[in-house]
């Protein structure tokens, strides 16, 4: 439909719009980093303070909780300052986070700077999605909502290299500059960020039509395409398409606003919004719920259980398994569009149920022998980076391009936001489990268990999440009407036979 509408060249990547994405996919550099970073520092931290490793999983595990606040509050804050201010909160919170963290002289006071860098990451995780999927066309919308992705990747990357960099500091300098440096970042962030436009929908959505107008055709191809979306986002939150005022009153019930939202998300939703909401919800959940946190957050401790004992060697392996999460992440941002994204995701969950079983496997036999098996330690190298390859190409950015663009304008920051608190709650259960249910079953058991959960996400995505590649953001409540769904599969159908 809105290939129709546009020019020459509707699939074009509008230049304006994908630097908006990239600007706003910084924030998530940032996180990537605090993540990928922690792996190694924990190493340094545990030996200067000897903390036991019920400490190291809170440590590990208390920003994503802190997250889940964060992402509460985010939505209600993105919809009442904008999506640009939000972002500017966020990377003030990160800054002062990462500066808490870079002192550090106890850890309770490095347990307080996650906390504060926490909510910012759920700050980020919600807005940076939600911002690149609203400034962007249906055309190329999964490429550019999958940057914030490729921005965590690359942060991860980089948290890696600085462990390997810093790890060769004394023990009281390296790691704190290794979890300090992020502040310097997050400042020139909240300052670029202000350069950039605002959210056209969210302009639309408090009466500017005159602004959102002229952002529209900044972020557009065509002037054809910049009014036939602003025609679509005006129908969609109640305005006459006809209606030329640079400024209107929204009624009420349009609002996205106030209790009444909650209720009608949570408690009244109409069949359509439930079904969102359930698709939503559920993507988050399965992303953590079938164990990536663990492969990303504590790969050095499953090398050294396959039987790599010497620090520098593991966060040396441990450098691979970011490079392998970056190469797949962008292959990813480029196949979204083209292939669809549930043919992503289910190829990625069939690679993950595989990859995760096999991982097991080498692990038991590798620490079951003390390391001896050198067949078995190459084997679990390979099987780790080939479960966080197949996490990358599907699950990993799907989960994010496809939460952020299916639930209506009026939901949409609060929808993203209850998401990513499910997202950050597994992603602390996870992180904060991993050593204890590794003592309990053995590490290699935790993967067989991560596979069995990773069986069932695969039913569940293939049951309740429909295709919207090429949907713009105003029809994806009609994707989510069943009996819409079905009109449009025998539409398929009927093609295909001619």
């Amino acid at each position: 439909m809105m290939e129709k509408a546009g020019g020459e060249n509707p699939t074009r990547i509008n230049k304006y719009a994908c630097a908006c994405a990239i600007v706003a996919s910084m924030i998530s550099i940032i996180f990537g980093y605090d993540t990928g970073v922690m792996s190694g520092a924990m190493i340094f931290v545990k030996e200067e303070f000897k903390i036991n490793d019920a400490k190291t999983e809170v440590l590990a595990g208390i920003l994503n909780l802190c997250a889940l606040v964060g992402s509460l509050c985010a939505g209600r804050t993105s919809d009442y300052i904008g999506r640009r201010y939000t972002i500017v909160i966020a990377s003030l919170i990160f800054l002062c986070g990462s500066v808490i963290m870079g002192y550090g002289p106890s850890y309770a006071i490095l347990l307080v700077g996650r906390c504060v860098a926490g909510l910012g990451v759920g700050f980020a995780l919600m807005i940076a999605p939600v911002y690149s999927a609203e400034v962007s066309s249906p055309s190329s919308r999964g490429f550019l909502t999958s940057l914030p992705e490729v921005g965590i990747s690359i942060g991860i990357l980089l948290g890696y290299l600085s462990n390997y960099i810093f790890s060769r500091l004394s023990l009281k300098l390296g790691w704190r500059m290794m979890l300090g440096i992020a502040a310097i970042p997050s400042l020139f962030l909240a300052i670029g960020i202000l350069k950039m436009p605002e959210s056209p929908r969210w302009l639309i959505m408090k009466g500017r039509l005159g602004d959102a107008k002229k952002i529209l055709y900044k972020v557009s191809n065509d002037p054809q395409e910049a009014e036939f979306r602003l025609r679509e986002i005006k129908q969609a939150v109640g305005i006459d398409e006809n209606c030329n005022d640079d400024i209107v009153k929204i009624p009420d019930s349009i609002k996205s606003q106030g209790e009444g939202v909650w209720k009608e998300l949570l408690l009244r939703p109409t069949p359509s919004l439930r079904w969102i909401l359930i698709a939503g919800v559920g993507i988050h959940f399965f992303e953590h719920a079938t164990g990536i946190e663990a492969v990303i957050l504590y790969s050095h401790k499953i090398f050294d259980k396959a039987g790599i004992h010497d620090h520098s060697h593991q966060i040396l392996a441990t450098v691979g398994v970011g490079f392998t999460k970056f190469i797949f992440i962008v292959l990813s941002t480029f196949l979204i569009d083209k292939v669809g994204r549930r043919k992503l995701l289910l190829t990625s969950l069939s690679g993950m149920v595989v990859t995760l079983t096999a991982l097991g496997i080498f692990l038991t036999l590798a620490e079951n022998s003390g390391g001896k098996l050198i067949w078995a330690l190459v084997l679990s190298i390979i099987t780790t980076y080939a479960v966080v390859m197949f996490f990358n190409i599907g699950l990993g950015p799907v989960t994010w391009v496809y939460s952020a663009e299916i639930f209506p304008l009026k939901y949409r920051a609060l929808g993203a936001g209850i998401g990513v608190a499910v997202n950050r709650l597994m992603n602390a259960t996870v992180s904060m489990s991993f050593l204890s249910i590794s003592a309990a079953i053995t590490t290699g058991g935790a993967f067989f268990l991560f596979a069995g959960i990773s069986v069932v996400a695969l039913i569940f995505f293939y049951f309740f999440l429909p295709e919207t590649k090429g949907k713009s953001l105003e029809e994806m409540e009609a994707v989510f009407t069943r009996g819409r769904r079905s009109e449009n599969v025998n539409r398929e159908v009927e093609i295909a036979k001619h």
